[in-house]
């Protein structure tokens, strides 16, 4: 009978020959040096004949020595340098990360038995992109979930939990090693994941993914124009600077004071929790879905959801279209998209993402087909998925 090996035991294959190896070369350096100590005591008894052979030896050491005599001089240039140097490096790493899709990968997480995180892939727009999209009414597609974990790809009897966006299933112990939650993230996945509310995996959570490598350093630049560093909480003095600079750069003027109140507005809105300043990922998800809604159309936006966030659509849309001509009113499409967001709120009171500014009215027209409402509900349902408390979109009144 065979044995079949799963990805994690093969990781941890590889990094315990890795282990092995850096101990064999940290134990070969070690050796070398203890046997130089004792061949210099014996060249300095032989005289000047080996003067030179010592001086060539010697150079690193002393080149060494001299660094460290004169790193602990007085140098004030060199002294205020140091710590410019290692936040210049800190900001390098963090804006390879935002390119590459991570998001926020804290410094602080102990990743020496931890597993290789995942590399995520931006998508690329197709040529028929913006073309309708066929999705049938009365036709549920209902996927089943994955039968194994996503990270070790191993069946256990231990419990799955799986995602309510995508089909994936994780164990709880794996996404612990993997690094991307805390204590506190897990136990809300364990909380809610089994539930009508549901969970988002760091797949779906993270907004910033469905941005393409050109919507992303477009959204890049605009940053570093604004010297908004990533991985940083923001105030609403820095949300009000960005917001200026923007408006600067796209309409050549400055906010009036009805829409500084729009941007105090969402700033409350993305800092539910009243601490002063609003995360970096949901200062991020806001940015990204604007960059959506202003190069995506509302066909593209429709092919980025998921078969089960469809089927969820159709639900809504079914409980209302109670009449044979399949249609609904205005007002009953607001309605749908409201207790959309209400039913994924844990507090059952509003929807969890709000983004401030970007509801345009509706298409004209007193009736909507299937078709107009899974278009226009596309950001909204989108703007739903991550687990964040904070208020992302503003809903239609």
């Amino acid at each position: 009978m065979g044995v079949l090996m799963s990805k994690k035991q093969q990781v941890e294959k590889v990094q315990k020959c890795s282990a092995v190896v850096s101990a064999f070369q940290a134990g070969i350096k070690d050796r070398a040096v203890a046997v130089k100590q004792p061949e210099g005591d014996a060249e300095e008894g032989e005289g000047p004949a080996k003067t030179s052979a010592n001086q060539e030896e010697k150079k690193p050491e002393e080149a060494e020595q001299e660094e460290t005599d004169n790193g602990a001089g007085p140098s004030t240039s060199q002294q205020a340098s140091a710590p410019a140097r290692d936040e210049c490096k800190v900001n390098q790493e963090a804006w390879s990360r935002l390119r590459d899709g991570k998001g926020v990968e804290p410094e602080d997480l102990d990743k020496s038995h931890q597993l290789t995180p995942p590399a995520f892939v931006r998508p690329k727009r197709e040529a028929d992109d913006d073309q309708p999209v066929g999705v049938e009414l009365e036709k549920k597609e209902q996927p089943p979930s994955d039968e194994m974990c996503d990270v070790c790809e191993v069946w256990t009897a231990d419990d799955l939990y799986p995602c309510r966006i995508c089909t994936r299933v994780f164990h709880d112990g794996c996404l612990r090693e993997l690094g991307y939650l805390r204590a506190e993230a897990l136990q809300e996945m364990r909380d809610t994941a089994h539930t009508v509310t549901g969970w988002s995996c760091y797949y779906c959570d993270n907004l910033n993914l469905l941005l393409t490598e050109e919507e992303m350093y477009s959204l890049m630049e605009t940053f570093k124009q604004c010297k908004i560093i990533p991985e940083s909480c923001l105030v609403s003095d820095e949300l009000l600077q960005y917001r200026h600079f923007v408006s600067k750069q796209q309409f050549d003027k400055d906010l009036t004071d009805e829409q500084e109140e729009e941007v105090l507005a969402q700033f409350a809105a993305l800092d539910p929790e009243k601490k002063g300043h609003i995360e970096w990922s949901d200062f991020l998800y806001f940015e990204s879905l604007a960059v959506l809604k202003k190069f995506r159309t509302e066909n593209s936006l429709v092919r980025l959801l998921t078969a089960k966030e469809r089927d969820s659509v159709r639900s809504a849309f079914l409980g209302l279209a109670l009449g044979e001509d399949g249609l609904i009113s205005r007002a009953e499409c607001r309605q749908a998209q409201q207790s959309w967001f209400n039913k994924l709120n844990k507090d059952s009171q509003s929807c969890n993402v709000r983004l401030m500014g970007f509801c345009s009215p509706m298409n004209c027209g007193p009736v909507v087909t299937w078709a107009d409402f899974l278009r226009e509900s596309a950001i909204f349902i989108l703007a739903a998925r991550p687990n964040s408390s904070a208020m992302h979109i503003q809903l239609p009144l």
